[in-house]
């Protein structure tokens, strides 16, 4: 599986919408970057947060997420306290091609401040915004950016199509918008 290039990118973006709103350049001054790098794609993350509270005692449990677990925050930046997390979404929508997977590794300037970014890999054909996690693993409060890069996407090109992907499959993550909370096939 190689991992491919930004001219692979570029191309696979401009001309058969992989990602839209995509960036086709490395955008970095002042800010965390985003854009197209050598060999991956760095996503900005939105502005819609949903900051976990634990004010209502609330258990996270993915069959059932109570509701009153997150409080909701549109915002151009976002304070995770310590030792929780925040979720919130790419800017980016991706469709990603039948023969490729995408990993997602979160940026060096957050993991600096004890944020970890956690992304499940993309799975061939699958498509939407990407639901990120913000762990702050530290013991004071993090700001996160909106609208800046969050973390980078790495593209790997398999020697053959998979026999099965994930819209074949009918994932439940499937075309998702915004920010999603976990789901339970049914």
């Amino acid at each position: 599986m190689p991992v491919m290039s930004d001219k692979w990118i570029k191309e696979m973006a401009v001309n058969h919408g992989m990602i839209s709103d995509f960036v086709d350049t490395q955008i970095e001054k002042g800010i965390l970057s985003y854009g197209v790098s050598s060999y991956g794609y760095d996503a900005r993350v939105g502005d819609e947060f949903k900051i976990f509270t634990n004010v209502n005692n609330a258990l996270i449990d993915p069959k059932k997420l109570p509701n009153d677990a997150f409080t909701s925050k549109k915002a151009d930046c976002c304070i995770i306290p310590p030792n929780s997390f925040v979720l919130a979404s790419t800017v980016e929508y991706f469709k990603i091609p039948r023969d490729v997977l995408v990993i997602c590794l979160g940026k060096s300037t957050y993991a600096r401040c004890g944020i970890i970014v956690n992304v499940t890999p993309l799975e061939p054909e699958w498509e939407g915004h990407v639901t990120l996690e913000f762990s702050n693993t530290t013991t004071l409060p993090v700001k996160i950016y909106a609208n800046e890069g969050a973390c980078q996407f790495i593209f790997l090109k398999a020697d053959s199509e998979c026999a099965k992907s994930y819209k074949d499959k009918k994932g439940k993550y499937m075309g998702q918008i915004g920010i999603t909370l976990p789901k339970i096939q049914k």
